[in-house]
């Protein structure tokens, strides 16, 4: 097992989606901590500043194998890594009844697909270590599920459930998983739920248009101007509780932070945390 004294210069961690958000706040702190830190991103032009911060830079797309397997090679070719931060990611919102399905697949290949794919690619050298810690970002949205949004709600969902098995599995191997679950956080969660909006005019013949043109201004209003803006907490906030779940001798299998206690009372209005019956029939006056 891994002794937790030992200096963080002594650990690698590999942080994928760190061009922006909390992944970009995750590989600037954890390289001050004195991990040796690899920055991933599709763009790695992106990551310029995170260079500047000590981190080591490299090309990942979570969606295509070879750029899997080329990233975890180079982070790997000094020793195992102790720590991968699963963090890419995004929000596909959209009615699930005219959802297209190249954009429900395209979800799940980054949420989820790309993942356990790249989970299951640094686990040999963890096993071969004795030690490593897997720290997986899920979402309140992992816990709870907002109409409009159930493509993302259901990746994260899965998130939480294979972050479980895993937790299972990898234990003898004496590998570590923590689940992240973040409530609202000021980065640009709202500019990309809009770009990824399916056609929201009215002339695209699709009968949930106006409800999603709704949710897209619903979703822009809460998060620029409205109460998400003023309880989320900052991308900072995130990366030093999955510091903490990196440095901690024995790492609690969930953690959030202060924006999702901040809106535990929020919460309680939404369905999730209130039975089914509760909610659903508010569920056709939102349509």
């Amino acid at each position: 097992m891994l002794d937790m004294d030992t200096k963080a210069s002594a650990r690698s961690v590999l942080v994928t989606g760190c061009s922006s958000g909390i992944g970009h706040a995750t590989a600037l702190r954890l390289a001050r901590a004195g991990f040796v830190t690899y920055a991933t991103a599709r763009r790695p032009d992106t990551l310029a500043d995170l260079a500047a911060a000590g981190c080591r830079t490299l090309a990942l797309d979570v969606t295509d194998e070879r750029s899997m397997r080329e990233a975890v090679a180079a982070a790997e070719r000094d020793g195992a890594l102790f720590g991968l931060v699963n963090n890419a990611g995004y929000s596909q919102s959209g009615a699930l009844p005219t959802l297209p399905m190249d954009k429900l697949r395209a979800q799940f290949e980054t949420n989820v697909f790309g993942l356990v794919r790249l989970t299951q690619l640094v686990i040999p050298a963890m096993r071969r270590a004795g030690a490593g810690r897997i720290v997986n970002i899920s979402s309140m949205g992992g816990r709870l599920s907002f109409p409009g949004g159930g493509a993302y709600h259901a990746t994260k969902h899965a998130l939480e459930a294979l972050s479980d098995v895993l937790r299972f599995e990898l234990h003898p191997a004496g590998i570590d998983v923590v689940v992240i679950q973040p409530g609202a956080i000021r980065t640009n969660y709202a500019e990309r739920v809009v770009r990824e909006m399916p056609d929201t005019s009215a002339s695209s013949g699709d009968p949930y248009a106006a409800y999603n043109a709704a949710m897209a201004a619903a979703t822009v209003e809460a998060y620029e101007r409205g109460p998400l803006n003023t309880l989320g907490g900052d991308a900072d906030a995130v990366a030093k509780v999955i510091e903490r779940a990196l440095t901690s001798a024995r790492p609690r299998t969930r953690r959030g932070h202060e924006s999702l206690r901040s809106q535990g009372r929020q919460s309680l209005t939404l369905p999730g945390a209130r039975p089914d019956h509760v909610y659903a029939p508010h569920a056709p006056r939102a349509l």
